[in-house]
């Protein structure tokens, strides 16, 4: 029997290993169709008000040059019940821009076709997006990051 210790080294290496792979993806499409890819640390200290917890996440969003939008999101220490990209600056609360869809136990995904309206592009080139993850908890969003960072 596996130490739980051992255990959660290796489901930490695990989700690691998927961050950078899909972070990599990310990269490949942006290189390919223009636009720019943000690398994501989800956490509660960046929520609005800063909520304490131990969930994490981390992951990867790439907005194309035409407003397309790619990526997703892995998660753990939390239940998930949604997660949104919303319009926003650090500091403020805003309105979802576009729904994730769970694709895994701990995936969250941008669902296929997503585009950023002009107004949403240029919140995100001014650092005015972000990621969050809304648990039952914390319906307002328990763990979350700046577009960009």
């Amino acid at each position: 029997m596996k130490s739980p210790n051992r255990i959660r080294r290796l489901l930490g290496a695990g989700l690691g290993a998927a961050a950078l792979v899909l972070a990599g993806c990310a990269e490949m499409t942006a290189a390919l169709h223009g636009g720019r890819t943000v690398n994501l640390l989800l956490s509660g200290t960046q929520e609005v008000p800063p909520v304490t917890t131990s969930a994490r996440g981390e992951g990867s969003i790439t907005v194309a040059d035409d407003g397309s939008v790619s990526g997703s999101v892995i998660t753990s220490g939390i239940a998930g019940v949604a997660a949104h990209i919303h319009t926003g600056a650090r500091g403020e609360n805003g309105p979802v821009s576009v729904g994730l869809v769970k694709t895994g136990d701990n995936t969250w995904s941008v669902p296929a076709g997503a585009r950023l309206n002009d107004a949403q592009q240029a919140a995100f080139k001014a650092g005015k997006l972000y990621v969050n993850v809304h648990s039952a908890t914390y319906k307002g969003g328990e763990i979350r990051a700046q577009l960009p960072q």
